[in-house]
Formats: structure tokens, C-alpha cells, sequence
């Protein structure tokens, strides 16, 4: 098949949405799929306000419309609710062509965080955007159920997967500072939620590995946390393992590739019981869920290397990407604008 994904989140952007639609693109390409995405790398772009790492396209519509014609697709995946994902959304409404979305952020949520929008008003337009969607993808159940009681149809289920070859224990001895050593990966930003961890009195060693619009607000207001940048690949699964935990203090993914990483690297995970953590952490012997992040923390300092990496072990990139095919509405038909 023929599959086209419309993302306003791609190359150079490093984020979970990239890596994910990376992943699966690539196990859909080893079962003899043709996949092509269109990201904002193809147009004009505009920094986005108060995160210039992210680039927003301009005018996408005519281009976009030339560059789904020459892809002559056999299925259209809508990744994103931005720019690009407005406008090829409006197209295949336009011209009857069914479609599908996934909910990889909870953006009302993240709205919230940086400016006063109520809830209810960004729930509302993120609705009617997946609403005549064919499917509506999903991580979890958790994150399904909520969708469900904001009124939000048609969802399907597409979990997500880890690189255990890359990501595995190794030496220690990669991070030589005093242990404790508690580590955060991802996004230096607002909505994750950083400074939950940040401004915790803990024993031991605090490394942040990521970017983002507030690293050098962090690193100047905690000097005592080491702020290392993005890594990646080897480099990265070498900051992974050298950990003693993993924290995740965020309250708005919908999923957290980064907690998988993680206990695949058997690092137990620290976090709130947030979703995302308690679909991933649903066993006690892998981490500790807890409102009190320190309590958390502590607790999963107690856990052992094995059954984290067990628990990692049943999360696959290939059945990732087969539910995602699953879900995917094939044109058929007169659902087709060009020869098929």
C-alpha cells in the first residue's frame, strides 16, 4: 500500500511524535509498504511563539494538494492537529477522501501552560478536527477513556514500541558523578513539567539530556543539575543505563517513549500516576507512580535492573505498526482523486 502521514511535527524537530512516525514508517517500509511524509522541511516555515525549535509551515495548501496528488496514495494518515495537519484535512474533506488522526499530545493541556485558554474552548476545536476522521489513534487506554468522556468518536488503539537492542543495561561507569544519579530525557519546555524535578532536594546527582525553549532558563536557575543537550543513538542508551532512575515529571503525555527507553536500559522509573505512567508503569516492580514526585523517586531507587528490562521486553515497533495499518482507511474507488 501506497501510505501518505501529514505531520507538522518532523525532521529536524526531535521529539516522541518524530521518533514514533520514524519507527513505524520504517516497519511499515520492511513489510513492503510504500510510506512518504510530509512535513513542514517541504515549505516556507515560521518559528513557533515561545518554541522557535518548532517551525510552522506557511500557505501549505496549494503545495500540499500537488504533493498528495504526486504521492498518489492509497491510504492518508493526519498526524497532527497544526498547520499542515488543518490543511490536508480541509483537502480530503473538500474532495470526499477518508482520512485518519492520532492524538499524540494532549494540546489542550499544553495550550493551558502557556496561555489562558480554557479547556473546554481547546478541547472543542481539537474534537471537531478529529471528529470526521475515519479512526482517531490512540496510545492507551487511559488517554481513550478521557477522549471518550470529552465526547471524541471513532478511536482506535496504536501503542507504541522500543529499540531493545539499542537501549539495554550497560557499565555505569559511563556517568562517574556522586549516586544517586536521577535522570531526565526530553523536552526542556513548560509543559513537561520540568522544575517538579528540578527543585527537588535530592541525594546524589540530577542530569537533564534534551532541548528546548527554556534549557538556559533551567541551567542558570539550577546550577546544581547538569544540563548535557540532546544525545542520540549509542551516546543517548549510554546516559540511559548509567542512570540509577528515571524521572518523569510530566503531566500531559499522552504516552512517554522515554519511560520505555528507560526500563529497557533497566533504569526503573519515578513519576506521577499521570496517563501515559500508568498505562507504561502498570506493574509496581518496574516503578513508583506517586503525587509526592521525591516519595517516588526514593521508592524507585529500590528497584532492581531485571524485571525492568522484562517489562520492556513486550513492547514491539513491528505490532506498533501493524495496529497502525489496521486502522489506516484505504481509498477505494471514486474515494480516489487520481488513477490508482
Amino acid at each position: 500500500m501506497r501510505i501518505l502521514i501529514v505531520s507538522d511535527a518532523w525532521h529536524p524537530q526531535v521529539n516522541g511524535v518524530v521518533r514514533t512516525l520514524m519507527t513505524v514508517r520504517d516497519e511499515l517500509q520492511k513489510l513492503g509498504h510504500s510510506v512518504e511524509v510530509i512535513g513542514p522541511d517541504r515549505f516556507r516555515t515560521i518559528p513557533m511563539p515561545s518554541y522557535p525549535e518548532i517551525r510552522l509551515a506557511l500557505g501549505a495548501g496549494r503545495k500540499l494538494e500537488r504533493l498528495i496528488r504526486a504521492h498518489d496514495p492509497g491510504a492518508i494518515h493526519i498526524a497532527t492537529e497544526g498547520p499542515l495537519g488543518f490543511a490536508a484535512r480541509r483537502y480530503c474533506l473538500r474532495n470526499g477522501i477518508p482520512f485518519t488522526t492520532a492524538y499524540h499530545t494532549r494540546f489542550p493541556e499544553y495550550v493551558r501552560d502557556r496561555m489562558p485558554v480554557p479547556l473546554a474552548l481547546s478541547y472543542a476545536l481539537v474534537r471537531r478536527f478529529h471528529a470526521p476522521a475515519a479512526a482517531v489513534m490512540v496510545a492507551t487506554q487511559t488517554i481513550e477513556d478521557a477522549l471518550k468522556a470529552r465526547g471524541f468518536t471513532n478511536i482506535r488503539r496504536w501503542s507504541r514500541g522500543v529499540d531493545t537492542d539499542l537501549f539495554h543495561p550497560r557499565d555505569k561507569a559511563f556517568l562517574s558523578d556522586p549516586r544517586p544519579i536521577s535522570l531526565y530525557v526530553g523536552r526542556v519546555s513548560v509543559e513537561k513539567n520540568l522544575e517538579a524535578f528540578l527543585k527537588l532536594d535530592l541525594p546524589g546527582t540530577k542530569y537533564v539530556v534534551g532541548d528546548g525553549p527554556q534549557l538556559e532558563e533551567y541551567r542558570n536557575r539550577y546550577p546544581a543539575a547538569k544540563f548535557v543537550g540532546a544525545r542520540h543513538g549509542e551516546e543517548l542508551a549510554k546516559f540511559y543505563a548509567a542512570a540509577d532512575v528515571f524521572v518523569f515529571p510530566s503531566r500531559t503525555d499522552t504516552f512517554g517513549l522515554v519511560l520505555l527507553e528507560a526500563l529497557a536500559s533497566g533504569v526503573p522509573v519515578a513519576a506521577f500516576p499521570v496517563p501515559g505512567p500508568l498505562d507504561v508503569i502498570d506493574d509496581p516492580a518496574v516503578g513508583c507512580l506517586d503525587d509526592d514526585l521525591a516519595h517516588a523517586i526514593e521508592a524507585a531507587l529500590a528497584i532492581p535492573a531485571e524485571p525492568c528490562r522484562d517489562h520492556a521486553m513486550k513492547w514491539s515497533w513491528r505490532a506498533s505498526a501493524e495496529q497502525f495499518l489496521n486502522n489506516l482507511r484505504p481509498l477505494r474507488g471514486s474515494d480516489r482523486l487520481i488513477r490508482s
